[in-house]
């Protein structure tokens, strides 16, 4: 179980509410007050590989959730650790809100993160592995193979490996070459079939991308499946590469490289040549880790090492396959759908029907849905007719992250070409897509589609879309806005809101903001939408500040925020002395929290819990009870982090109609009676399992909960008379 890493600081006591965080007063030390991020990071990631280890999942959804442990680990490491490693480097001593020094805290996510390596490799070789195995789906090393298999194998070797692999020596004329970030490669031991008395020599065996990283071996009559890793392959027939050598010694081995990118917008004259630039120099970014077979010889590791310039503090030794993260494709390739997820249907609402003019269906009314419940087909389809109708006039439309053969890009480039104006605000550094982002730029771009980056030193993580319309001679505008990327493939596994209207406030502010980030209007004011840097963090405080005032008062006060990640300071402080005044405060993150709840005299009425599942909590949600009419329920963009408050453009918007403020309670409802994916964050930093008791809903999955409510739309409507009782719980709902 991880814990985290905590600062000592003074505790916190509420009086009269007056001076807006002036009401702080000194009382005693408590032991802690905020949780280090990067341990709270590597806590949340403990959590998914509870997810690979939970036989409550089938057992290929299980080896999804491994996958995902090893990714998101990679781009920890990439990202995180490689700026805690130059903090450290740099000499120096700035700490996060924790207090927790940079050499401290690298040293303590070395030792973690070391164990959830060694975690996450035996959940593989001790659980999974024999797992499937029981299945007829059978993972072997070469020398375990069947002469039939083996003779299959050698012959694609031969054929479909050898030609591609190119061994590189090492020795004073081949310097040691530079090794691509996140690649497969074998450092190889040689020794001269002729000159015995020679001494040892280096090669590297880097192994293309393009080669699969999984074999099946494919031999008629063989029960079941087998399959190899590609390293163990290459391992085996290794001194095919090498003639007249023989090898003593191969390993397979890894290194991740710094990969942020380094781009000061203020000064560069072309924004996207920079970060084309930068994308190329990521590659030989320096090295942070080394992951190597466990077995590999001393003098070996040791040549390695300084040859990138790591110590072996930044090396983890690898019992078994070098990257788990390619198991990803392991569930695509097995048809066996007992061991996947049941597939379902997402609904469409009634009031989109295929065929109707989705213009038609947003001028009567808001229309409000929950992907991935809901689909996501709608969200395609406004900017599919937006691209071929004739009235349409112009398309704005923000991209942070979107899929390889994007139906929303391909849609505004069918707008251009048919002669609409289209502004497609592309974020050139949404991380680890800055590649893919710059492709589509370039492709929009060459069909008319008017690219911008936004402003300098921002992000644009909003997620906006606005149509214009010429309708009885006057124009008529449509908005879309989310919680999610213009994504089709995450929206499938991603929980995420999405608001069609054409009312005219949001109208107003949209348009209000696409100029801001197009043009060069001063900062906004905004009637509806909270929108970062200008207006969401102030505005998030003063709901805070407000639900505390009527808590002095005598009133119930509530307060539900779900987010992906909890670590600013202010919202924290504000949150804690709202806890102090009575409060009742329910935050659900997912993944990062600073905040320490349920102590005494400091956050007794705060309760954090974390919910893991079939699909990705990513929707954020804000809910004052207290609030005025029409600002009490919020979704959006942004999570509560400074990055969000203060370097990004984010778009928050208000739930005002009644009945869909009410759905949107019900499914907060839902995950707050959650038994078998969520986790209670506790006061000393571990994360607990949520126990069913007799007042708790028994195995009760708020995700399958709405599964079932979305299936339930579906069936005929003479079956679904018994959903007017569901309809008048939901109107009863209370917090």
């Amino acid at each position: 179980m991880v814990s985290f890493a905590v600062a000592k600081n003074t505790s916190v006591k509420i009086i009269r509410y007056e001076g807006f965080m002036n009401q702080i007063k000194s009382t005693s030390s408590p032991p802690i007050k905020y949780f280090n991020r990067e341990l709270s990071w590597l806590a949340f990631n403990n959590r998914v590989l509870d997810q690979a280890l939970s036989e409550r999942y089938p057992l290929l959804e299980r080896i999804r959730f491994l996958s995902f442990v090893c990714s998101n680990l990679d781009q920890f490491y990439e990202i995180r650790v490689a700026g805690l490693m130059q903090k450290v480097d740099g000499g120096s001593n700035r700490s996060g809100i924790d207090g927790m020094p940079p050499a401290e805290l690298l040293n303590e996510i070395r030792i973690q993160a070391g164990q959830m390596a060694s975690d996450k490799q035996a959940c593989w070789n001790n659980i999974l592995k024999p797992a499937l195995l029981q299945k007829g789906i059978a993972f072997k090393k070469v020398e375990e193979l069947s002469k039939p298999e083996f003779s299959w194998l050698k012959n694609y070797f031969k054929r479909e490996i050898f030609p591609v692999l190119t061994p590189l020596a090492i020795d004073p004329t081949h310097p040691f070459p530079l090794i691509l970030n996140k690649s497969l490669n074998l450092i190889v031991a040689l020794k001269n079939q002729r000159r015995k008395n020679a001494g040892t020599l280096m090669a590297v065996v880097p192994v293309p991308r393009i080669l699969p990283r999984l074999l099946q071996i494919n031999v008629k009559g063989t029960e079941g499946k087998t399959f190899l890793f590609l390293s163990d392959v290459v391992r085996h027939f290794v001194d095919d590469l090498f003639p007249g050598h023989i090898a003593t010694g191969a390993w397979a081995f890894r290194i991740t490289r710094n990969s942020h990118l380094y781009v000061d917008e203020e000064e560069v004259e072309n924004l996207l040549q920079s970060i084309e630039e930068e994308l190329h120099n990521l590659r030989k970014g320096a090295a942070v880790r080394l992951e190597i077979d466990q077995d590999v010889q001393k003098e070996v590791l040791d040549y390695l090492l300084g040859a990138i310039h790591l110590t072996e503090k930044d090396v983890i030794r690898v019992d078994g396959p070098i990257n788990l993260y390619r198991l990803m494709s392991l569930p695509s390739e097995i048809d066996q759908p007992d061991l996947k997820f049941p597939p379902f249907e997402p609904n469409i609402p009634d009031e989109i029907k295929e065929g109707d003019n989705i213009f038609d269906v947003i001028r009567k009314k808001d229309i409000l849905l929950h992907h991935p419940y809901d689909s996501f087909a709608p969200v395609v389809d406004l900017l599919s007719q937006a691209a071929i109708d004739p009235n349409v006039f112009a398309i704005k439309l923000t991209i942070y992250r979107t899929n390889g053969n994007s139906p929303i890009v391909r849609a505004l480039m069918d707008a251009a070409k048919n002669g609409k104006q289209v502004t497609a605000l592309v974020e050139l550094k949404a991380r680890f897509d800055e590649e893919a982002n710059v492709r589509w730029a370039h492709k929009m771009e060459e069909v008319g589609v008017h690219v911008v980056y936004g402003l300098p030193g921002l992000k644009t993580h909003s997620k906006c879309c606005l149509i214009v319309r010429k309708e009885n001679s006057k124009l008529k505008s449509y908005a879309h806005l989310g919680t999610g990327n213009y994504n089709p493939s995450t929206s499938k596994t991603y929980t995420d809101y999405s608001l069609f209207t054409s009312h005219p406030s949001y109208i107003s502010d949209l348009t209000n903001l696409f100029n801001t980030l197009t043009g060069h209007s001063r900062a906004p004011r905004f009637k509806k939408l909270l929108v970062a840097p200008f207006t969401l963090h102030d505005r998030m405080l003063k709901l805070i500040h407000n639900e505390t005032e009527s808590a002095l008062k005598g009133k119930e006060a509530r307060i539900i925020i779900k987010v992906n990640s909890l670590i600013d300071q202010p919202t924290i402080d504000a949150l804690y002395l709202a806890s102090q005044a009575g409060v009742k405060v329910d935050l659900i993150i997912r993944g990062i929290c600073g905040l320490v709840p349920g102590v005494r005299g400091m956050s007794g009425n705060i309760k954090v819990r974390s919910l893991l599942g079939q699909f990705l909590e990513h929707s954020r949600v804000f809910y004052f009870r207290n609030a005025s009419p029409g600002s009490n329920l919020y979704v959006g963009s942004a999570d509560w982090m400074p990055r969000n408050f203060l370097r990004r453009v984010e778009a928050v918007f208000p739930i005002e109609d009644p009945i869909k403020i009410e759905s949107v309670l019900e499914d907060l409802k839902k995950i707050l009676s959650d038994t078998e994916g969520s986790s209670m964050l506790k006061k000393d930093g571990k994360y607990v399992r949520v126990k069913v008791t007799a007042k708790s809903r028994a195995g009760f999955s708020a995700q399958k909960s709405l599964i079932e409510k979305s299936l339930s739309k579906l069936v005929p409507k003479r079956k679904i008379k018994s959903s007017s009782k569901s309809h008048r719980y939901i109107s009863r709902v209370s917090f």
